[in-house]
C-alpha cells in the first residue's frame, strides 16, 4: 500500500514540477531519443542551481535517484523530493560505502541514477576539479552514461533548455581501476556535456 500511495505522490509531484517549467521557464527539452527506454543508465550534467536535479528527474522519461548532497535534506521541501523521488543522500568529502553501494545495486538491477561531475553547483566557474564519480560507476557496473546541458534559467536568459545527448559505453573499461581511465572518462563526459550547453 505504501508503494502504491509513494508512486502516486511522485506521479502528482512530477507532474506539478513538469508543469512549473513549462509555464514559468518555458522549458524546452531536447535529444528525447537518445535516451535507452530500457537498461541501467547514469544520467550526468552540468549543475548551475537548485533548478537542475528536479529537471533531469521530470524530463528524462526514465525513474532515476539523484546523488544528493546529506545537507540539502536540512531543507523540509528538499528534503520532501529526496523521499518522492528516492534520491540516495551522500556525505561530503568522504567516502561514503552506503551511498556507493545503493547506486551500484540499482544499476545492476537495472535502473537509472544521476549525478554531477562538477560535485556542487558551476564546479567548473569555481575552479574545482571535476569528480570521477560518473567513470567509477560506469567502469564498476558497465552502464551507459547519458550526458546532459542545461543552459537559461538566469535572469539573463530565462528560458531553460536541456539537451540529452547520445549514451556513452565505457563497457571496454569494465572492472578497471586504473586512475588515468577515470580521469580520461571524466574529462570525455565533461567534453559531452559542455558541447550540449552551446
Amino acid at each position: 500500500m505504501k508503494k502504491a500511495i509513494k508512486e502516486i505522490i511522485k506521479w502528482i509531484v512530477r507532474g506539478a514540477i513538469y508543469i512549473w517549467f513549462k509555464i514559468f521557464y518555458g522549458a524546452e527539452i531536447k535529444g528525447l531519443e537518445n535516451i535507452p527506454k530500457e537498461g541501467a543508465l547514469i544520467f550526468c550534467g552540468n549543475h548551475r542551481s537548485y533548478l537542475d536535479p528536479p529537471l533531469m528527474v521530470v524530463t528524462a522519461k526514465r525513474d532515476l535517484k539523484f546523488l544528493a548532497k546529506e545537507e540539502l535534506y536540512k531543507n523540509k521541501f528538499l528534503a520532501f523530493l529526496g523521499w518522492a523521488f528516492e534520491a540516495i543522500p551522500v556525505k561530503r568529502d568522504e567516502k561514503d560505502l552506503f551511498a556507493i553501494k545503493q547506486s551500484l545495486k540499482d544499476l545492476k538491477e537495472g535502473k537509472c541514477i544521476a549525478l554531477f561531475p562538477e560535485g556542487t553547483r558551476n564546479g567548473l566557474e569555481k575552479g574545482e576539479k571535476v569528480k570521477d564519480g560518473v567513470a567509477f560507476f560506469a567502469v564498476r557496473s558497465g552502464a551507459k552514461v547519458v550526458p546532459c546541458g542545461i543552459k537559461g534559467g538566469t535572469k539573463e536568459n530565462h528560458k531553460i533548455t536541456i539537451t540529452y545527448g547520445k549514451p556513452l559505453d565505457y563497457s571496454q573499461y569494465k572492472g578497471s581501476k586504473d586512475k588515468e581511465v577515470l580521469d580520461k572518462i571524466t574529462n570525455e563526459i565533461m567534453e559531452n556535456i559542455i558541447s550540449l550547453t552551446k
